[in-house]
């Protein structure tokens, strides 16, 4: 298996101990449309370290978790054994999985839908949802308005990656909506909400450090971006950050 452009198993350590999860209040959110119900068979598009193929699971559900990095789906396993959570692991691509048609109730893909081949991922995803069952696209993003640690994070990031395209994100994606509309799904909801998530410094570094702005530099670059984002913080940021954080969905449904 070809490894992506973007090495995210490089990251891993940092992915599983600072990035921040999907919070308890998105499950509750989509667990409004029948999401996330006891027994349902869900699978994790792009586990990465599996925060959404986990949180389903700690809600009873039979949860899988897909990526093509083997560090990830490492870390994702061990996260989960330390939460004590049953959940199967696959290495794949979201595009060409080589699961059985019709297998799960609900998939979802986390942080990642702008990364896949959108069209045959989405494709893929009809193949595998049985009908009736849901589709969900979720992001879990900081957010860097004026002012903030994050808005002054992003300026450090583009003094050393100006042609970064993330920064300034407003965590909200609608656009890939009309990707499960074109593929034949119904759409249910487009929703978002913030929240604060309490962050040390280190958890803040950490999580900057997984950001594809920053470790797509050469090791050497990353070492020195994060010895100036850690002065930053001592100088500017007393402990603990209250970091705004935006969550956004697409929920969609296959007919039938």
């Amino acid at each position: 298996m070809s490894r992506p452009a973007i090495d995210f198993g490089a990251a891993a350590a940092d992915y599983s101990r600072h990035r921040p999860g999907f919070p308890e209040e998105f499950f509750d959110y989509v667990g409004r449309y029948g999401v996330g119900v006891e027994g349902q068979r869900v699978l994790d598009l792009g586990t990465g370290t599996g925060t959404l193929a986990r949180g389903f699971a700690r809600r009873g559900c039979r949860a899988v978790g897909l990526d093509p990095s083997p560090e990830m789906l490492q870390a994702a396993a061990a996260l989960a054994r330390e939460e004590q959570v049953a959940v199967g692991w696959v290495r794949a691509w979201a595009e060409a999985t080589g699961l059985r048609a019709a297998a799960f109730e609900v998939i979802c893909a986390g942080q990642c839908w702008h990364w896949f081949d959108r069209e045959r991922a989405a494709a893929e995803l009809v193949r595998l949802l049985q009908t009736g069952g849901f589709a969900l696209l979720a992001y879990f993003t900081y957010l860097s308005d004026p002012g903030t640690v994050g808005h002054t994070t992003e300026a450090l990031i583009l003094r050393d990656n100006p042609g970064w395209p993330a920064a300034g994100s407003s965590g909200r994606h609608p656009i890939f909506a009309a990707d499960l509309s074109a593929a034949g799904l119904i759409h249910q909801d487009i929703f978002w909400f913030d929240l604060d998530v309490c962050m040390t410094h280190e958890a803040w570094r950490g999580r900057i450090r997984a950001c594809n702005g920053v470790l797509t530099l050469p090791p050497a670059q990353i070492a020195a971006f994060d010895a100036d984002l850690a002065a930053l913080l001592a100088r500017d940021y007393p402990e603990p950050l209250a970091v705004a954080h935006r969550v956004f969905g697409i929920l969609a449904r296959k007919p039938g």
